[in-house]
C-alpha cells in the first residue's frame, strides 16, 4: 500500500499559491493591442454610420418617399437652420476678436460644413446608389466575360490571337473615349429609349445602360489579364494529372485549374474593383446622375467646391474602404491551407 501511495503521488503537482500569473508581453505591447482594438471599434462604428445613413435613405426613397410620408426623397430629415445659425455666430465672434478668433473662425468653417452636409445629403445618397449599383453590375458581368477571355488567351491555341486583340484594343483606348463612342457615336441611345421600361420606375435611363456596357468591357479586359496571371501560376502538371485520370482538357480546366485560379486573382479582383468605384466618376460626363456628377452640378450652383468635394472624398472613401474589407474577407475565407499568402492572412484572427 505504502508503495501504492507513494507511486500516485509522484507525479503530482504542488497546490496552487492563490497567486495570478503574470501578464506576458511588455507594456507597449499591451498599448499597441488596446490601440489596435480601438481602431477596429472606430471602424466599425463609423461603418455602421455611413452605412446606416445610406440604407436609410436609399429605402425611404423607394417605399415611404413614394406614398407622401416624410419631407420627400430630396429633402433632408433634419433642418440645417440650427448649425447655419451657430455658423454665422461663430463667424461673428471670430471677426470681432481680431488675429485670436482663428480657433473660433474654424470652428464656424465646420458648422457651416455641417450645415451644407446635412443639406446636400439626400443628393449625395442617390448619387451612392447608382455608383453602386454601376460598380457591382458592371464587375459582375465583366467577370462573366472575362474567364473564358482568359481561359482563351491560356489555352486557345491559335484563338488566343483573338482574345489578344480584345483585352489590348480595350486596354489601350481610354474608358471615357469607350463611353463617348457608345453614348454620341453609336445610336444605343436610340434604341434603348423606345424601351418602354427604361427610365421607367425604379429602372435607370437609357445613359445608365450605356454606362454599364462601357464599363462591363472596360473591366473584361483588365479582369481577363488578371486572371489569365493566376491561370499561368497554377502549375501545368496538374493539368497534365487531371489528363491522366480520364478528365478532359476542359473538365480539367473547370474542376482543377480554375479553382485555384479565382483564388489567386483575388487581390487583383479587388483592385479592380477599387478602380471601377472610382472611375463610375466618368460616368456622369455622359449625364449619368452618380455621385461625382451630383456633387459637380451642387458644386457649381453653391459655388462651395471644397466642403463638396470634401464630402464627396469621405463617401468614395467609405464605397472603397467597404469593398477592400469585403473582399478581404472572401479572400481569408476561401483560401487553401498552404498556399498563397491568404492562408496566413486567415490564421491571424485566431491565433
Amino acid at each position: 500500500m505504502t508503495e501504492g501511495t507513494d507511486a500516485a503521488t509522484v507525479g503530482e503537482r504542488e497546490p496552487e499559491t492563490g497567486t495570478e500569473p503574470r501578464p506576458t508581453g511588455s507594456g507597449r505591447d499591451r498599448f499597441r493591442g488596446s490601440v489596435d482594438r480601438a481602431g477596429r471599434l472606430l471602424a466599425v462604428l463609423a461603418g455602421i454610420v455611413f452605412w446606416g445613413w445610406l440604407l436609410t435613405r436609399w429605402l425611404y426613397a423607394w417605399t415611404l418617399a413614394r406614398w407622401g410620408i416624410g419631407p420627400g426623397a430630396g429633402e433632408s430629415f433634419f433642418s440645417p437652420a440650427p448649425f447655419e445659425a451657430l455658423a454665422e455666430t461663430l463667424a461673428s465672434a471670430a471677426t470681432s476678436l481680431g488675429p485670436l478668433g482663428i480657433p473660433i473662425d474654424w470652428l464656424a468653417t465646420m458648422a457651416d460644413a455641417a450645415a451644407l452636409g446635412i443639406e446636400i445629403a439626400p443628393a449625395l445618397a442617390t448619387g451612392a446608389w447608382y455608383t453602386v449599383l454601376l460598380t457591382a453590375v458592371s464587375i459582375a458581368l465583366g467577370f462573366c466575360i472575362a474567364v473564358p477571355v482568359a481561359i482563351l488567351r491560356v489555352y486557345g491555341g491559335p484563338i488566343r490571337w483573338v482574345a489578344l486583340a480584345y483585352t489590348e484594343l480595350i486596354r489601350g483606348t481610354p474608358l471615357l473615349a469607350q463611353l463617348f463612342v457608345l453614348y454620341y457615336g453609336l445610336p444605343l441611345s436610340v434604341w434603348l429609349n423606345e424601351v418602354d421600361v427604361i427610365g421607367r420606375g425604379f429602372v435607370p435611363g437609357y445613359a445608365f445602360w450605356i454606362a454599364i456596357l462601357g464599363f462591363t468591357i472596360n473591366g473584361s479586359a483588365y479582369q481577363a489579364e488578371y486572371i489569365r496571371g493566376a491561370l499561368e501560376s497554377v502549375d501545368e502538371g496538374q493539368l497534365t494529372a487531371a489528363r491522366a485520370i480520364g478528365l478532359s482538357k476542359v473538365e480539367g480546366i473547370r474542376h482543377v485549374v480554375l479553382p485555384q485560379t479565382l483564388r489567386y486573382a483575388i487581390p487583383a479582383w479587388t483592385n479592380e474593383l477599387v478602380y471601377l468605384i472610382k472611375y463610375s466618376s466618368l460616368a456622369g460626363f455622359i449625364t449619368v446622375p452618380e455621385l461625382y456628377y451630383r456633387g459637380s452640378r451642387i458644386a457649381s450652383s453653391s459655388l462651395e467646391y471644397t466642403l463638396i468635394f470634401g464630402l464627396l472624398a469621405i463617401v468614395y472613401l467609405g464605397l472603397v474602404l467597404t469593398a477592400t474589407n469585403v473582399m478581404g474577407r472572401v479572400e481569408r475565407r476561401v483560401a487553401v491551407p498552404g498556399l498563397g499568402g491568404a492562408e496566413g492572412r486567415q490564421q491571424g484572427p485566431n491565433e
